[in-house]
């Protein structure tokens, strides 16, 4: 810890240790158990990080941020709902629907999309096929072929 608040002061840095956390990621598929390292001195270690919007395990796994993600756009959904409801164009809505919850869905996701599984493409695939349907997405939004959105737009 002294290295760091060191670090820091040499950068004209404050080291503020009340809003440090830590995590230990850890292998899920060894099966040799390891043993994590003893805990900083006044720093919390969390299991699940949320970094710059992104949230993260301890498991390098990126579930928990597409189950967010999903669950937030599908409250825009209703509020595009609202804005149909109210008289608001389908071009309207696509600039909408893009704007929010495209840019939601794609948000540091070259960072992020090599931790998914194949059940969090499919979670994301789901998602934007029900947009499409309910007439919100516009029918650029999803690739064609057998890759997922998220691989899509991380190319």
């Amino acid at each position: 810890m002294d290295n760091i608040a060191t670090w820091a002061a040499a950068n004209n840095l404050k080291l503020n240790v009340s809003k440090s956390k830590e995590i230990v990621f850890q292998n899920s598929r060894r099966r040799i158990l390891v043993t994590p390292p003893q805990p900083l001195p006044d720093i919390s270690r969390e299991n699940v990080l949320k970094i710059l919007g992104v949230t993260i395990t301890n498991h390098l796994s990126a579930s928990d941020h597409i189950r967010r993600v999903i669950s937030d756009s599908a409250k825009t959904l209703y509020a595009l709902r609202v804005l149909r409801r109210h008289g608001m164009t389908e071009n309207g809505l696509h600039a909408v629907f893009r704007a929010v919850v495209i840019s939601r869905l794609t948000y540091a996701s070259p960072a992020w999309s090599g931790f998914t599984t194949a059940t969090d493409r499919q979670r994301v695939d789901a998602f934007l096929r029900r947009s499409k349907r309910c007439g919100f997405c516009p029918p650029e939004a999803i690739g064609g072929g057998r890759r997922s959105a998220v691989q899509n737009n991380t190319e």
